[in-house]
Order: C-alpha cells, then structure tokens, then sequence
C-alpha cells in the first residue's frame, strides 16, 4: 500500500489504520469530471440563448423552450438507463461513454448547419449528461470512507458549479461587447455573435470533455459493485488502497453482508418492495424539490431575469458571470460544513432560506425596481441554493438507497430530477409570459416553503454512517 502523506483515523475499523486521503481524493475528483461536464454543457447554453435564437430565426415560446430543454430529455433517456447498465457492466465504463457523448456532441453542437441537426446533438449531449449526472456522485459515495463521504460528494457538486461558472465565463469572453444599452432584439443577423460566437461557445466544451474521458481510464471499479458481482478480491485491492488491508477485509464483508443472495443479479422488481419504496418515494422528492426550488430558471434563463432588472446585453452576460463565481464559492462552505454540520440542517436550512429570498425578490421585480437590488436578491438565493440543496441532494441521494438496488434506485430519482428540470423549463417560458416575473418568484417560494414541512417530517440524518449502517436504519 501506498504511504499517505495525509494519514488519518478510519471510524469503525477495528483499528488504527491509514486512510490515503490524496488517492481517494484523486479518485473522486476525477470522477467529479463528469459533474464539471454536467454543470459545463447544461449551463453553456444561457450564454449563447440569445444569439443561436436569432440565427435560427426562433421567435416562438415553444421553440425557444425546446431549444432549451430539449438536452434535458436527452438527461432523461441517459439517467433512466444509466444505473440498470451501470449494474450490469459497472459504473466505470457508463462514465467512459458519457465522456465520449460529451466531445462527440460539443463539436456537433458547435457546427450545426439546421436547427434540427442542433437539437439532435443537443438531445445526444442530455443523454451525457444523464450518464454523468446519476454515475458521478454514485461512483465517488462507493468509493468514499463514511468520515469523508459528505465532502466527497459535496466535490462532485462543486465541479458543477466550477462546470457553470466556466461556461459563463467562456461565453462573456466569447461574445463581442455590443453597444451601450443594445437590446437583444437590435443585434445584427450578420454580427459576430449571431454568426459564429454561439459555435465557439459550444464548441469549446469539447476540450474538458476529452480531458474528462481520457482521465476516467486511470481510476479503478467501484469496490461495491466488484463485490456484487462476485469479485471480492478485486475490492479487496481497491480498498486496501484506499484504507489499508484491516479497513478493505472490515468493509468487504459488510458489504457482503448486504448482499446475501444478491450475488450479480439486478432486480429491478426489488424497487417496489414496500421498505425500498418509502426510501425511494424521498429520494425522488427530494430531487423534485431541487428543480422545482426554481434556481435553475436562474441559470438557463437569467438573460431575461437580468433584463428584466434593466441591463443590457454585456451587463447580462456579466451578471450571469457573477452568479457563477458566488455558486463556486458557497459550494465551498457546503463541503465545509456537509460532515461537521450533517445533511438535515443544511437541506431545512436552504429550503426555508429560499423561501424568504424569493418573498423579497417577487417584492423587487413587483415594484419594477433596476438595478443592483434585483441581481443582488437573486444572487443571495444562488448562495443560499449552492451551499445547501445543490450539492447536499447529491450527498443524500448517494447514501441513502440499499447496496442491492442503489443503481436502479438512483437511475429513479435523476430521472425525476431531470423530468422536474425538463417541466420546469417549458413551464417558464409560459409562466413568465401569464404572470409575469414576480409572482414566478412567489410561486417558487411557495414550492420552497411546501419543501421545508416535507423534509422537517421525513429526511433522517446520514452524516458519518457507513453505507451499510444507512442501509440497516432505513430499510432493515
């Protein structure tokens, strides 16, 4: 075993025993690519909305709504399949696939001659993103000690907003500043931006994608899925890695124990037994709630958020570059926080934060005020957002579905997510237009509020549990 420059103390073991924190770090970090492709190719697109819509003359809310959601079916289609493959052939060689998705469809993307071949691509790209977005924080919870898991999923989270801030970033780069107080609906057809810079916004994407695929060779198997389908020494050697001979041969059998008569065998029918559906009943709401928070209407459609604030096209693309960097930041306070604190009192926190954010922001946009006190508003509901439900969904998420049909459970509850960010991207088009801005604000406050009395009732805490132990509290 590799000397850990980083010793430490592993909880349950049984004895002193070397945790190697930079070889498991190493790991989850790599496999947290997948979420900075996630976060990256999800969000790209608010950048280059108001360019690619005028070069493919979409002036429709039914176009413009799919333009934007259709990758998210595309999300659907790869999380509904992502766990069942990943049962059956690993989780290794699905993030391989959505690695080689997410170069393949950056370029095609990029180089769209048609509005279909753009959609197609896009569509093609969601399924990437399905992939890494059920695979990324499954793969690093297996991997992780239960002292660090919190923090180790909580990566995964920060490279999606790492992934977001980029994007937005590359796009404000990309674009060519227009004139003082131009509109999106006074820019040129024949200008850079409508031509050529919404290409390079997407195209780029295929660098870290390529970066992303080619890393994901050097990281091994998940050990609890070795252990499922019958090749314990090979977790054995992946564990022994991580914490030492004591801490694999602890782990490896209760692991096994978990397992008994489950030997390489994927049952999806197991997902109805009345024990498994209540956990699965709140792992799919509590990813319902996270999309229907409203936050991600702030990431895919802040041009017109901020528009409606009074700015114009180089201060939008500004402000949108802001609220990326406050995501990156304020991840770092969940990872922080995540495993000292525990998952309850960070999603109660969040839940009810948002609430009183969105009452004040609905307030601003009522009362048509410009200026900084809207984008500050909705600045301080993304730092609410990211240093609680983002990336503490994805803790839960990982830990609480059983060893036995954690692929199929997880493939689930993304699958809501992604069918709750789908709905909620056609709904705003047609919300914004009916109600107007401020009471789409009240509305998600509401959807907040409902979340709060839900999770005071019904979430358990996880924080440093093994994700065996989870298993026997919640299920046995």
């Amino acid at each position: 075993m590799t000397a850990s420059p980083f010793p430490a103390k592993v909880a349950g073991a049984g004895q002193d025993t070397a945790l190697n924190r930079a070889y498991v770090f190493t790991i989850a970090l790599i496999a947290a690519l997948g979420g900075l492709m996630f976060g990256y190719d999800w969000v790209v697109i608010g950048g280059a909305e108001l360019f690619y819509e005028k070069y493919f003359h979409l002036t429709s809310a039914a176009q413009i709504g799919w333009a934007m959601s259709s990758a998210l079916i595309g999300a659907l289609a790869g999380a509904m399949f992502a766990g069942t493959l990943s049962d059956k052939f690993g989780r290794k060689p699905l993030l391989l696939v959505s690695g080689l998705l997410f170069v393949a469809t950056s370029l095609g993307t990029g180089s769209s001659p048609s509005f279909a071949f753009f959609i197609a691509n896009r569509l093609l790209g969601g399924v990437a993103i399905g992939i890494a977005s059920n695979l990324s924080p499954l793969y690093i919870a297996e991997i992780a000690p239960a002292n660090l898991r919190g923090r180790l999923v909580s990566v995964n989270q920060l490279t999606i907003a790492i992934g977001v801030m980029l994007a937005q970033i590359v796009n404000w780069l990309i674009a060519r500043p227009t004139p003082p107080g131009m509109s999106a609906d006074q820019i040129p057809l024949d200008s850079w931006n409508v031509q050529t810079a919404w290409r390079w916004m997407f195209g780029v994407t295929a660098l870290p994608a390529a970066i992303f695929f080619i890393a994901m060779f050097f990281v091994p198997e998940s050990p609890r899925w070795l252990v499922k389908k019958g090749r314990p020494e090979k977790s054995l050697n992946v564990l022994d890695k991580i914490g030492g001979l004591a801490y694999a041969q602890r782990l490896v059998a209760e692991i096994e124990t978990t397992l008994v008569n489950e030997i390489d065998r994927v049952d999806l029918r197991k997902l109805l037994a009345p024990r498994m559906l209540k956990i699965l009943f709140l792992g799919v709401v509590i990813t319902m709630l996270q999309q229907w928070c409203g936050i991600n209407v702030i990431f895919q459609y802040g041009s017109r958020i901020f528009a409606d604030a009074g700015y114009a096209v180089s201060g939008i693309l500004f402000s949108i570059v802001i609220t990326g960097v406050v995501a990156v930041l304020m991840t770092f306070v969940a990872i922080a926080t995540v495993d000292r604190w525990g998952r309850r009192i960070l999603m109660l926190g969040g839940e009810l934060g948002l609430t009183l954010i969105y009452l004040a922001t609905g307030w601003a946009y009522h009362q048509r005020l410009k200026g900084p006190v809207p984008v500050v508003l909705v600045v301080a509901a993304i730092a609410c957002y990211c240093c609680t439900l983002a990336p503490i969904t994805w803790v839960i998420l990982s830990e609480i579905f059983p060893n036995r049909i954690r692929g199929g459970a997880m493939s689930v509850s993304v699958v809501s997510l992604w069918l709750g960010n789908f709905l909620l991207s056609q709904a705003f088009p047609v919300m914004y237009e009916k109600l107007g801005l401020a009471n789409c604000f009240w509305v998600y406050a509401a959807i907040c509020l409902a979340g709060f009395a839900f999770l005071c009732f019904n979430l358990p805490e996880t924080k440093g549990k093994t994700l065996e132990q989870i298993e026997r509290e919640l299920v046995d």
